[in-house]
Parts: structure tokens; C-alpha cells; sequence
């Protein structure tokens, strides 16, 4: 009697911490009244309470329920199943979760397996997944529900998919709910093989036909961006829900190439009169920005503000994309202005599609008291150094520096190259010694940066610098070639020392390194290189836009022109 003292004043005490909800359940009596305070309930009367509460999504009223039948000490009248509506109805509340955890022990309903799954389930819910771990090493018999419950609380692929193993090594047989969360966690290319053995295993046992087993597949294949594999599996699903076309529609969607097959399954969805939602809208809104298709996408926008999806936050932020791709951007405009929820996703967006005024939309989403992230800074800098706004520049630097967004490579990437555009590359170095790990892009940017301020010398040193780090990239060469075409004072052997590299690494016939090479040996006027031929032959497979250089160079005898014949290149026609 005195443990159920002790755990009836601890809920008080709970009660009185959230009296502003209490005070505010007072017009949900429906569930409420089914108990009468003179007379005991059974447990079923509670169950339906319960989750006649819970169905609604008043959580606390449920909890409500669950505290007065303690106070009351009607004892008898609760069991597990009450103990793990409760513990359903915690949203992730760690004080509760823990006190019901208490009640459940001194109780002794602990030892339904019911409660301890369903406090794993709560302790994953609530980011205390050891504390789920704990409770499955204590289990003697662990049932699948058990085992479900701990691989879904892992936050890392590699540690789920191990666990999966070991449910396997511990002869546990997978049921749909394990197939459908370890698909879930097969979502790098290292998993593939594994992602495939699970589809094999799924077929074997028949499980194919649950619909939510094939949504996971189809989410699967998406993500590897298996396109074709993904189409199948959802052809061949015998019932389809909407999560499965809107997996479809999104995995599409997302490949950015199948934007029309993306489109047509929405029709498609639109002529079966299937239930849309903001998801649905999404997706379709997003191909149509892929494909720059403006009839279908303000065609999809009307039917959104009809079905009463139009102002919906995810729906108002594709919007705004698909407007800009489309080079609409009053649209895109009057969409943000119109919308009733924005996050820091519209205003990003915003900040990215209209540059001059991207300084006050970044003052405004401040005023408005959404917090900006590191793709937000990136927008605002590049709009930023487009305007040449030096102050505003170096205003966003300091306020990156105070809100701890200066250490983001891709932040710190966007100042490099901002302060070498206004001309500052002692302001660049600066920026780029603070960084503890170099990307390739990291070290592009201050060799472009140098190369802009005719700093030749410095960017030749940088690129011989970035070989020793990290592996160059087509724009390496472009960057560096360009200041070394730029300088007479530059020995051309460093321009020869970097086509060795270039034909080390395979990019001699790309476009970007191409047109480097062509412009720096047309400036320093080359007329003995040893691979003028291929060179000239590398921009005849350019396009006609790159043909002026080859023309010039052989015009000003600085290459011999290709001999027919010379070589058994093969020439490909390419567009630009």
C-alpha cells in the first residue's frame, strides 16, 4: 500500500508540472465520463477509453484516464494492456515513461512480455535506445515483437543490419514488419547485395503480397536508383495504397531523369480517384520542375488549391522551385507571399531564386525568428557575391562566425569564393586555413580565386599543394590552366607538368579541361607541343561553340591541323 502511495503522489506530481493540459482537456468528457468515480470499471471499459482518446490524438486524456484509476486504487482493474496504452500515449516523454516503468515493475506486470515491449518501443521513441537495449538483454524469452522493436531503434545501418543477422543466427523467423524495417535500413550501395538477398527471401516466403513490404521495396530501389527494378515491383503488387503511388511518383521524381514517367503515374492516380495527398502533390509538382514543364505544373498547382493542399508548407516550397526553373519568379514570389506556414526550406528557396533581394529576405526570415542552416548562408553568400555587396559580405561572415555556421565546409567553401571576387584572396587564405579537412571544391575555389586575381604564381603552388591531399577534378585543371595562360612570367612547363597530370588521370577528353588547354596554349602560343593533333581533335568533338578556338589556333600557326587518317581516334559528335 505504501509503494502505491508513493508512485500516486509521484503522477500527482506529474499532473501538477502539466496543468496547463489538464486545464484544457476539460472539453474532451466523452472518454472521460465512461468511469464513474463511486463505481470500479473493468478493464475493458478502460481499454476503450483509452484508446477512444488515443484515436482522437489526445494522448493526455488517455493518461488522464490511466492516473485516476490509480488514485482511486482500482488496482484490480488494470492490466497490461492498459500499462502499454499508457505507455503509448507518453509521446516520448522521458519523466512519465519512466515513472510508468516503475508502476509496471512494483506492480508485477512487468512480466507480461507485453509491457517490456512496449516500454522498448516508448525508449526508442523517446532517443533512449540503451535503455531499450537493456530491457531486451533482460528478456528470456523475447518474442518478434521484441526483436522488432530493438531494430527499429537503431540510428546507424550497420548496427541494425547486424542485429538482423543475429536474429537470424538465433533462429528467428522474419515476419513482415522485420522485412519492411531492415529494407528500410538498405539504403547505401554497400547494402546492396544484402538489399537483394532480402527481396529474394521476401519472394520465397511469400511475403510479396503485403502491401507495405512492397512500398519498401519500391523505396529501396529508389534510393540505389534502380528506376526499373522499382516500376516492377510496384506493377507487380496485387494491392497498391497510396503510399505505394507515392513512392513510386517521389523515387521517379528524385532519379531527376523519369519526370514524365513521374508525371504520367499522377495522372494516372488523378483518372483512378485515388486519394491525393500533400506528398502526392509534392512529387508531381517537383517532376514537372525537372522536366520545365509550366502547363502541367500550374495545371497540378490548381488541382492542389482544389483538393486543399495549395498552402500546404512542403506543397508551397516546390512551388516556389518549380516557378524559378521554369524562370517564373513573380509566381514563385506570389506562392511565398501566399503561403500561410513557412520554414526555413521557403525561405531558402527565396534567398536562392532572387539574388537582388536576397539580403531582406534573409532579414526578414530573422524578424520572423526562423533559423537559418548551412544551405541557407551558402544562397545568401553566392547571392551576395554576385551583387558585389562587400559590407553585407563581411557583415553574414561575422554573424556565421557567432551562430557557429563558420565551420561548415560548404559555408566556408562560398566565402573563399566571395572574398576572392571582391578581390581579397589574403581574406581567402584565411578562410581556407581554418579549415581542418580539405575537399576538392575547397581547394578549387582558392585556385580559381588566385587565378581571378591574376595571383598565378600562388595558384600554380595551391594546385601542386591540392595533388598532394586530395584528387583533382575537372575543374582543378580549368582553374589552373587558366592562370597559367594568363601569365608570360610563368614558365609554360608548369602548363606541360599539369597535361601530364590530365593525361595521367584520364581528362583529356573532357569538355571543361579541354577548353582549358586549347585556351592556354593558344595564349602562350605553343607551336611545338607534341600533342597539338589530338588536342585539335578533342575540340572538333566539342561542338561547333568550341570550334573557333581549334580554327584560331591552326589560323595563327600555333598547331598543325589533324591530318586525316593520322589516328585512330574516335570522334564522337557531342552537343553542348
Amino acid at each position: 500500500m505504501i509503494t502505491r502511495q508513493i508512485y500516486c503522489k509521484t503522477l500527482r506530481k506529474f499532473s501538477k508540472q502539466r496543468s496547463f493540459t489538464s486545464e484544457n482537456l476539460h472539453t474532451y468528457n466523452n472518454a472521460y465520463q465512461l468511469l464513474d468515480k463511486n463505481s470500479q470499471p473493468n478493464s475493458v471499459s478502460i481499454h476503450r477509453s483509452m484508446l477512444d482518446s488515443i484515436h482522437k490524438n489526445l494522448p493526455f486524456q488517455a493518461l488522464k484516464i490511466f492516473k485516476k484509476n490509480i488514485q482511486f486504487d482500482f488496482f484490480n482493474s488494470i492490466d497490461e494492456v492498459t500499462i502499454a496504452l499508457a505507455l503509448k500515449s507518453c509521446c516520448g516523454d522521458k519523466l512519465l515513461g519512466s515513472q510508468i516503468h516503475g508502476f509496471a515493475i512494483t506492480s508485477g506486470l512487468y512480466s507480461f512480455i507485453t509491457v517490456p515491449n512496449s516500454l522498448m518501443n516508448m525508449y526508442c521513441k523517446s532517443g533512449q535506445f540503451t535503455h531499450a537495449l537493456c530491457i531486451f538483454e533482460t528478456l528470456n524469452d523475447p518474442d518478434i515483437v521484441s526483436w522488432n522493436t530493438v531494430l527499429s531503434g537503431f540510428q546507424r545501418s550497420e548496427e541494425a543490419l547486424n542485429f538482423a543477422l543475429k536474429m537470424n543466427s538465433n533462429g528467428v523467423v522474419f515476419d513482415a514488419v522485420t522485412y519492411t524495417t531492415v529494407l528500410a535500413f538498405c539504403s547505401r550501395i554497400e547494402e546492396f547485395l544484402f538489399g537483394l538477398q532480402l527481396h529474394s527471401c521476401i519472394l520465397k516466403v511469400g511475403l510479396d503480397c503485403e502491401v507495405f513490404v512492397g512500398n519498401a521495396l519500391i523505396t529501396m530501389y529508389s534510393r540505389w536508383g534502380c528506376l526499373l527494378e522499382a516500376g516492377r515491383v510496384f506493377e507487380e503488387m496485387q494491392t497498391t495504397d497510396l503510399v505505394s503511388w507515392n513512392a513510386i511518383i517521389s523515387g521517379y521524381t528524385q532519379a531527376g531523369i523519369y519526370g514524365l514517367e513521374a508525371i504520367s503515374i499522377f495522372i494516372e492516380m488523378v483518372r483512378r480517384g485515388i486519394k491525393l495527398d500533400h506528398v502526392s502533390f509534392t512529387s508531381a509538382i517537383s517532376a514537372c520542375g525537372h522536366e520545365r514543364n509550366l502547363e502541367v505544373g500550374r495545371q497540378v498547382h490548381g488541382l492542389s488549391i482544389k483538393r486543399g493542399y495549395g498552402k500546404h508548407v512542403s506543397v508551397g516550397n516546390v512551388l516556389i522551385s518549380t516557378y524559378s526553373k521554369c524562370e517564373i519568379i513573380e509566381d514563385a514570389k506570389l506562392v511565398f507571399q501566399n503561403m500561410l506556414e513557412r520554414n526555413v526550406v521557403s525561405w531558402t528557396t527565396m534567398i536562392s531564386i532572387d539574388e537582388e533581394n536576397a539580403v531582406s529576405f534573409f532579414n526578414e526570415m530573422r524578424y520572423d525568428e526562423v533559423d537559418p542552416n548551412d544551405v541557407t548562408f551558402v544562397g545568401l553568400i553566392h547571392a551576395i557575391t554576385i551583387g558585389d555587396l562587400v559590407e553585407s559580405g563581411k557583415t553574414v561572415h561575422g554573424f556565421c562566425i557567432k551562430s557557429g555556421f563558420s565551420l561548415e565546409p560548404s559555408v566556408q567553401n562560398s566565402f573563399i569564393t566571395m572574398y576572392a571576387k571582391f578581390g581579397s584572396a589574403e581574406d581567402s587564405m584565411k578562410v581556407f586555413e581554418e579549415l581542418n579537412y580539405r575537399e576538392i571544391i575547397t581547394w578549387n575555389a582558392l585556385i580559381s580565386g588566385y587565378a581571378q586575381n591574376g595571383l598565378s604564381q600562388e595558384a600554380i603552388i595551391t594546385f601542386f599543394s591540392a595533388l598532394a591531399e586530395s584528387k583533382p577534378n575537372q575543374y582543378t585543371f580549368g582553374s589552373v590552366l587558366s592562370a597559367i595562360g594568363a601569365a608570360e612570367d610563368i614558365s609554360l612547363k608548369h602548363g606541360q607538368m599539369c597535361h601530364a597530370q590530365i593525361m595521367k588521370l584520364g581528362f583529356n577528353s573532357d569538355p571543361v579541361v579541354s577548353s582549358a588547354l586549347l585556351d592556354m596554349y593558344a595564349k602562350r602560343g605553343d607551336k611545338s607541343h607534341p600533342q597539338s593533333e589530338e588536342i585539335c581533335r578533342i575540340a572538333d568533338c566539342l561542338g561547333s561553340e568550341m570550334k573557333f578556338l581549334r580554327d584560331s589556333l591552326v589560323k595563327d600557326g600555333d598547331f598543325k591541323a589533324p591530318q586525316e587518317g593520322s589516328s585512330n581516334f574516335v570522334l564522337i559528335d557531342f552537343e553542348m
